[in-house]
C-alpha cells in the first residue's frame, strides 16, 4: 500500500471535519444528541484517536495494534451516528470506515462492518423519519459504502498488479543480462583460445628460432636478431595479457546493473557502480542476482520510496551495499530469496550481512 503523508492528512482532516458542526452544537448546549454532551464528546475524541492511529501510524505500528485502533474507531463512529440522529453529516464517517477497512481487515469483516453501519444509519432515522425515508437513506449509504470499498479494492489490486509487473520486469532483465553476458563470455573465451593456440604458438616458435639465430651470426646481424627477439617476447607477453583479460572481462557489469534497476516505478532506485570494479563472469553473475533480489525485495516488502545501491572495490574485494527508506523490521528472517543470495555469495568465499532497523539494508562482500 502506498499513500503519501498529504493524502493521509487530508483524509484525517476531512473525516474529522464532518462532525465539526455537531461538536460545535454540543459545546454550545444545542439539542441534537441522545446522551449527555460530555459522553458524546468523549466518544468523538475516542474516534479521533483511533482514526489517527489507523491512518497516520498504519505503517509504523504492528498490524494487530492498528486493527485494534480501527475497531475502536468503527465502534465509536457507530455510537456517534446513533446518538446524534440530528447531525446529518455524521453518517459520512461510516462510509469512510468502510473504505478504510479494505486496507486493514479481510473482506468478510468489511462486509460485517457495512451491515452494521447500514443498521446504525437506519436506527438513527427511526425517531423522526418514515419507513420509506429510512429505507431510502439506509439504501443510499449502503450503496456509497459498497462503492467506496470497491474503489479502494480496485486501487489496491492495481497497485499489486503494478508491483508484480515491476518485479517480473526486474527478474526478466536480470535473466536477459546474464544470458547475454554468458554469450559474450563464450565468444571471448573462443577468441582467447584461438589467440593462445595459433598466434601464441607461432610467436613461441619464432622466439625459439630467433634464439637459435642469435648464436649463429655475429656483428650487425646478431644485433638485429636480438632486437627482433626482444620484440617477439614483448608481443608474446601482450598476447598472453590480452588472453587473460578476455577470460575475465567484467567491464559490462555497470551497464548490466543499471539495466536491471531502470524504470522501476517504486521505489526509486539510486544505483552507483565504481568504474574500478572488474570481475569475472561468475562473480558478475552473483552480483547481478544480488541486485535483482534487493530490488524485488524492496518492491514486494519494504513500502519504501527510495532504494540506494552501491557497488565498489574495497581491499581486494567487490562490496555491494544497499539500503532503503522503508518500514524495515526489528529482526530479519531471511526467506528463500535472501538465503539464496547468502548462499551464492558464500560459495564464492564472501560474506553477507542483513539489517532491518531504519529500513532494510544489505552488505555483501565478494573476493575479487
Amino acid at each position: 500500500m502506498s499513500r503519501t503523508a498529504a493524502q493521509i492528512l487530508g483524509g484525517v482532516l476531512v473525516t474529522l471535519a464532518c462532525l465539526v458542526p455537531g461538536v460545535q452544537a454540543v459545546v454550545l448546549g444545542l439539542p441534537g444528541t441522545t446522551i449527555p454532551a460530555p459522553w458524546w464528546l468523549a466518544c468523538y475524541a475516542t474516534f479521533a484517536g483511533g482514526l489517527v492511529v489507523s491512518m497516520w501510524l498504519q505503517e509504523v505500528l504492528p498490524l494487530r495494534t492498528v486493527r485494534a485502533a480501527f475497531a475502536v474507531q468503527a465502534v465509536s463512529a457507530l455510537l456517534l451516528v446513533v446518538t446524534a440522529p440530528g447531525f446529518g453529516w455524521a453518517a459520512i464517517l461510516l462510509v469512510f470506515n468502510a473504505a478504510l477497512s479494505a486496507y486493514l481487515v479481510p473482506a468478510r469483516v468489511s462486509a460485517l462492518l457495512v451491515v452494521a453501519n447500514t443498521a446504525a444509519i437506519a436506527a438513527a432515522g427511526l425517531p423522526s423519519s418514515s419507513v420509506l425515508d429510512i429505507v431510502l437513506g439506509a439504501g443510499m449509504y449502503l450503496v456509497l459504502q459498497c462503492a467506496s470499498y470497491a474503489g479502494v479494492v480496485a486501487m489496491l489490486r492495481e497497485e499489486e498488479a503494478r508491483s508484480q509487473l515491476s518485479e517480473a520486469n526486474v527478474r526478466l532483465r536480470a535473466a536477459s543480462a546474464l544470458l547475454a553476458e554468458s554469450s559474450r563470455a563464450e565468444e571471448r573465451l573462443r577468441i582467447a583460445r584461438e589467440l593462445h593456440d595459433l598466434v601464441g604458438h607461432q610467436l613461441t616458435v619464432l622466439a625459439l628460432e630467433l634464439e637459435i639465430a642469435s648464436h649463429q651470426h655475429g656483428g650487425e646481424t646478431a644485433e638485429s636478431v636480438a632486437r627482433a627477439r626482444e620484440l617477439t617476447k614483448g608481443l608474446l607477453a601482450d598476447v598472453r595479457a590480452t588472453v587473460g583479460e578476455m577470460r575475465g572481462d567484467g567491464r559490462g557489469l555497470r551497464e548490466t546493473l543499471h539495466g536491471i534497476a531502470a524504470d522501476v516505478p517504486r521505489p526509486r532506485v539510486h544505483l552507483s557502480v565504481d568504474e574500478s570494479v572488474v570481475t569475472d563472469e561468475e562473480r558478475a553473475a552473483a552480483l547481478v542476482r544480488c541486485v535483482q533480489e534487493v530490488v524485488t525485495n524492496a518492491i514486494r516488502h519494504s513500502r519504501a520510496e527510495n532504494l540506494w545501491i552501491e557497488v565498489a572495490a574495497e581491499d581486494g574485494a567487490v562490496v555491494l551495499e544497499a539500503r532503503d527508506d522503508g518500514v524495515g523490521v526489528r529482526a530479519v528472517e531471511p526467506g528463500n530469496g535472501l538465503r539464496g543470495m547468502a548462499e551464492r555469495v558464500e560459495a564464492l568465499g564472501g560474506t553477507v550481512r542483513f539489517r532491518g532497523e531504519g529500513g532494510f539494508g544489505v552488505r555483501a562482500r565478494v573476493p575479487a
